[in-house]
C-alpha cells in the first residue's frame, strides 16, 4: 500500500511540473490575436486660445517683459497670438458591432475633434473614422464613443471582474505613449483599490501602463475585460508596475447608463454619513464598529422617510453595509425612484424605514442642504472633555459666520494634550448634539454626561460642525 502511494504521489508531482512547465512556456501570442483588433487608438484635438502676451514667464511690469515678447514673436511669427490646436493620444476598445467605443473621460475631455484609429492586420490599411460622445461620466473617468462603419466591426465583452483574484494573470492593451499598439502582461497586485472617488473600485497591476495607455482594455486569459486602464503611480510618469484599471463591474453599470441615456442616473439617499469607529460603537451601545452613521439628513428621500442624523445604516436594500465607501457605491448602483428597506441602529435597537430613492445628479444641481433652528443660550464657559466651551450668542454667530437661527455649544479653546484635539476638535467648532440629543446649554452637555455613564457607556457620542459640514466625533468620559 505504501508503494501505491508513493508511486501515486511521484505521478502527482511530474504531473504537477509539467503542467507549470507548459504554463511558463505558453505564448499569449493567439489570445492578443484574437482580441487586438477591438483594440483602438484614438487621437484627439482641441482649440487653444492664442497667447497675448508672456503670460506668466515673467511678472507683469518686469524689466524683462519686452525682451520676452520679442523672443516669442520671433518663434511664433506673426501666428503667436492666433488659436492653436493641441493633439493628444489615447486608447479605448469597441464593445458592439455597431460601433460603440469604451474609453476614459479625461482622454476626449473638451475635445473638438475625435478620431479612432483600427490596427491594422492581416495586411490590411490603417483606418480612421471620426467619433461622437454619447456620454461622459467624470466619478468614474468613463467615456462612452460611437462611430459609423461601414461594417459590422470585431469587439470584445466585459468579464466578471468580482471573480478576479489577486495573482491571475492580466494583459493591457493600447497605445503607450504614441507608439502605436502594444501588449503587456502581468499579474492582479491588488483589488478594490481606492483613489480619490466615492465609486472607485480599481484592479491594482503590474502590467505596464504608461501614459497613452489611458482607456485601454485590461483582460483576462479568457479575453473578457475586467478593466479600464485609467491611471499610474509613479514617481517620474512612466510605468513602475503600479497601475490601476477601474473594474469592470463599475464600467458596465456606467456604459449602460450611458448608451441607453446619454448620462448617468444613481441613486440617491439623501444623507452626509461617516464611518462608525470602536470608541463610536461603544458610546452607542453598538455591539461592534460597522454601518455607516448618519451625520446630518438634509432635505431629500432620507429625511422625507423619517432617516435621522445619529441613525447608524446597518442594511440597505437587503446588503449588510460595511462602511461608507461600501454604502455610497450601493446606493449610487441602485435604481433611481426604487423604494428601499434601511435598517437602522436607533436608540439603542433596530428599525426599518422604506426610503424611495431620488437621482444623485438632480440633488447634485439643487445643492440642497440646511441647519436646525433654536434659541441661544446665556450662560457662562465651562471646561470639559478638554474642551472650553461657550453657549452661543449673536456676538460669536456673527465672528464665526454662522447662520442666523443656528444653534449649540462653541468650541472657544481646545486643550493640545487632550483627545478631543487628537480627534481633530478646534476653536470654533460648533457642537449641536451629546448622546444623540440636542444641546442648547452646558446643562444639556453635563446631562447628557452623566446619562451616558449611568448607561455604563465609556464615551460620549457628539455632534461637531465647522463650516457648515456635520461629523460625529466619540470622547472617552474618563478625560
Amino acid at each position: 500500500m505504501r508503494l501505491m502511494w508513493l508511486v501515486f504521489a511521484g505521478m502527482m508531482l511530474v504531473l504537477a511540473q509539467t503542467v507549470a512547465a507548459h504554463a511558463r512556456g505558453e505564448s499569449l501570442a493567439p489570445l492578443a490575436e484574437k482580441i487586438s483588433p477591438a483594440v483602438v487608438n484614438i487621437t484627439t484635438s482641441t482649440l487653444i486660445e492664442g497667447q497675448t502676451g508672456p503670460q506668466g514667464i515673467v511678472p507683469e511690469g518686469s524689466p524683462f517683459e519686452d525682451f520676452f515678447r520679442e523672443f516669442q514673436d520671433r518663434n511664433n511669427g506673426d501666428d503667436g497670438n492666433r488659436p492653436r490646436r493641441s493633439n493628444a493620444l489615447g486608447s479605448g476598445f469597441v464593445i458592439s458591432e455597431d460601433g460603440y467605443i469604451v474609453t476614459n473621460n479625461h482622454v476626449i475631455a473638451e475635445a473638438d475633434e475625435i478620431l479612432v484609429e483600427f490596427f491594422p492586420g492581416d495586411g490590411q490599411p490603417v483606418k480612421e473614422l471620426p467619433a461622437k460622445v454619447i456620454g461622459t461620466d467624470d466619478k468614474t473617468d468613463i467615456a462612452l464613443l460611437k462611430v459609423e462603419a461601414s461594417g459590422p466591426l470585431q469587439y470584445v465583452t466585459f468579464g466578471d471582474s468580482d471573480v478576479a483574484r489577486v495573482g491571475d494573470w492580466v494583459i493591457a492593451m493600447g497605445n503607450p505613449l504614441g507608439q502605436g499598439f502594444s501588449v503587456s502582461a502581468g499579474i492582479v497586485s491588488a483589488r478594490n483599490r481606492a483613489l480619490s472617488g466615492s465609486y472607485d473600485d480599481y484592479i491594482q497591476t503590474d502590467a505596464a501602463i504608461n501614459r497613452g495607455n489611458s482607456g485601454g482594455p485590461l483582460f483576462n486569459m479568457d479575453g473578457e475585460v475586467i478593466g479600464v486602464n485609467t491611471a499610474i503611480l509613479s514617481p517620474n510618469g512612466g510605468s513602475i508596475g503600479i497601475g490601476f484599471s477601474m473594474a469592470s463591474n463599475v464600467v458596465v453599470k456606467v456604459v449602460d447608463q450611458l448608451r441607453e441615456f446619454g448620462e448617468t442616473r444613481r441613486g440617491w439617499l439623501g444623507v452626509r454619513i461617516q464611518d462608525v469607529t470602536e470608541d463610536m460603537a461603544e458610546a452607542m451601545g453598538l455591539d461592534k464598529p460597522g454601518g455607516a452613521l448618519i451625520s446630518d439628513v438634509p432635505d431629500g428621500p432620507a429625511k422625507d422617510a423619517g432617516l435621522l442624523a445619529g441613525d447608524v445604516i446597518l442594511s440597505f436594500d437587503g446588503v449588510e453595509v460595511e462602511d461608507t465607501r461600501g454604502l455610497v457605491r450601493q446606493v449610487g448602483e441602485t435604481t433611481v425612484g426604487k423604494s428601499v428597506r434601511v435598517v437602522v441602529h436607533r436608540d439603542g435597537g433596530t428599525q426599518t424605514v422604506l426610503v424611495t430613492l431620488g437621482r444623485r445628479e438632480d440633488a447634485e444641481r439643487a445643492d440642497d442642504g440646511g441647519e436646525e433652528t433654536s434659541e441661544a443660550p446665556t450662560e457662562e464657559n465651562a471646561d470639559i472633555l478638554g474642551l472650553s466651551i461657550s453657549p452661543l450668542t449673536d456676538t460669536l454667530r456673527t465672528d464665526l459666520g454662522l447662520e442666523e437661527d443656528a444653534e449649540g455649544l462653541v468650541v472657544t479653546e481646545v486643550d493640545e494634550a487632550s483627545e478631543a484635539f487628537s480627534k481633530g476638535l478646534r476653536a470654533g467648532d460648533l457642537i449641536t448634539e451629546a448622546g444623540q440629543q440636542k444641546v442648547t446649554s452646558i446643562a444639556d452637555l453635563e446631562a447628557r454626561m452623566e446619562e451616558a455613564r449611568e448607561a455604563g457607556r465609556k464615551s460620549l457620542l457628539l455632534l461637531v460642525r465647522r463650516g457648515g459640514d456635520p461629523r460625529f466625533v466619540a470622547l472617552s468620559l474618563g478625560e
